[in-house]
């Protein structure tokens, strides 16, 4: 069996349904938060028969920055690599959220708004809590590290995960 190697730069195309594909990037490994990958994927939606160049592909607006397991999306067969280019973008701005208020146990109803949220950047060595997300940290993407399907919902523009939080 081939060994999977994700590194940073390399680039990946989604299959979104029979006739759209979408793509994003490996730009960073985020020892933060659970030593996870994280990807940035691109806005833009091609024809599934359509090979845009790499160049092409990472100029493109940002759609979101997401923590997951890339190998896993990989041996899922939900992605595939088509190739690697150096240029990542900055990322020591990228900004993640969380919040402890995150899932319930079984028969309680889920928080619907948290006012209990911390952020943090790639590799911050500490979390920083601010209590109700206001101004520059409503921008934060969610912070958790979520699985390839989960990765396709957020591709085709659905909420995920569904019961997360919101700040308002």
């Amino acid at each position: 069996m081939e060994r999977i190697n994700a590194k940073i730069g390399d680039i990946y195309s989604v299959i979104i349904d029979n006739n759209k594909k979408k793509y994003f990037q490996l730009i960073a490994f985020d020892l933060t938060q659970l030593n996870s990958d994280v990807i940035r994927a691109f806005k833009s939606s091609y024809h599934v028969d359509e090979n845009p160049d790499k160049e092409r592909i990472i100029n493109d607006e940002i759609d979101f920055y997401v923590h997951c397991v890339v190998k896993l999306g990989l041996k899922m067969n939900i992605w595939e690599k088509i190739g690697n280019i150096a240029e990542i973008g900055d990322v020591k701005d990228i900004l993640f959220r969380d919040t402890n208020d995150y899932g319930s146990n079984v028969g309680e109803k889920s928080i619907e708004i948290s006012t209990n949220w911390y952020v943090w950047h790639i590799n911050d060595k500490a979390f920083t809590r601010v209590g109700k997300l206001e101004g520059e940290n409503q921008k934060a993407y969610i912070g958790i590290v979520i699985n390839p399907l989960g990765i396709l919902e957020l591709f085709k523009g659905f909420k995920y995960p569904v019961e997360y939080p919101s700040y308002k």
